[in-house]
């Protein structure tokens, strides 16, 4: 399934950052975080979340036995 998906992905990638305007050469202000700070900080939980839930198991797996 990730060997579909990731290709997918970087293929859509460029369509999506088409619909942007050029960019001035002047910085705006920001009133709030953009769209991908937050979906980078969704993927850093959702990774965090995932190893540790990975490790855990594997430790509980490797425990002596009392």
């Amino acid at each position: 399934m990730l060997r579909i998906a990731l290709p997918l992905l970087l293929l859509a990638a460029p369509a999506l950052a088409a619909d942007e305007p050029p960019h001035t050469g002047r910085a705006g202000s920001r009133s709030m975080p953009e769209l991908s700070d937050l979906a980078l900080a969704a993927c850093a939980a959702g990774g965090i979340w995932f190893v540790r839930r990975q490790l855990r198991a594997r430790f509980r797996k490797a425990a002596p036995k009392d």
